[in-house]
C-alpha cells in the first residue's frame, strides 16, 4: 500500500550556515522503528553532519525519535547511520572534505518515487558571520518588497 503523500524534511539550518557547493542524495541504512518514526517526521537534523570512518560516510547527531509502538526493539535516537553512495561520489566526497574548511552536511530527508528514504547532503564551507548577516538582509528586503506589491 504505497501513500500519496510524500514525506520531506528539511535542515532549516544548512542554507543560512554553509555555502552549498554541490548536492548528493544518499541512501541511508535504517532500522524498522527508525522508518516508522521518519514516516511520522519525528526527525531533527539542525546538529548533524557526516564524515568518513574506513573509507564509508556516516551521519552523525541525526535525532529520529523513538517509535513508541515498537516494544521492546527499540533504537537509539542518535545512533550514527551509514550512507550508501557510489564509490565514485565517495572519492570524490572524502578528497573534498579533506580541504580545509570544508563540511559534509544534510540539507533535507526526503521519500522517493519507489518509497524510499534518501538524504540529500551538501559539501560546502561554512559561512562568516557577515555573510549571514547579508542573508537576513536578503530575506527582510526581500519581504518587504512583496509586501508593497
Amino acid at each position: 500500500m504505497a501513500s500519496n503523500k510524500r514525506i520531506e524534511i528539511a535542515n532549516k539550518k544548512a542554507g543560512f550556515q554553509f555555502h552549498v557547493e554541490e548536492k548528493y542524495q544518499a541512501g541511508m541504512a535504517l532500522t524498522g522503528s527508525e522508518v516508522k518514526s521518519v514516516r511520522a517526521s519525528h526527525v531533527n537534523m539542525g546538529d548533524a553532519y557526516c564524515y568518513f570512518s574506513s573509507g564509508e560516510l556516516w551521519i552523525k547527531n541525526l535525532h529520529i525519535s523513538e517509535f513508541k509502538n515498537a516494544g521492546f526493539v527499540q533504537h537509539e535516537p542518535l545512533r550514527e547511520r551509514k550512507l550508501l553512495l557510489t564509490s565514485k561520489e565517495l572519492k570524490k566526497l572524502s578528497q573534498k572534505a579533506k580541504t580545509k574548511g570544508y563540511t559534509i552536511f544534510p540539507i533535507r530527508l526526503f521519500e522517493n518515487e519507489r518509497g524510499f528514504f534518501k538524504l540529500e547532503i551538501g559539501i560546502g564551507q561554512g559561512k562568516k558571520q557577515f555573510d549571514k548577516r547579508e542573508d537576513i538582509k536578503e530575506r527582510d528586503v526581500k519581504r518587504d518588497l512583496e509586501r508593497f506589491k
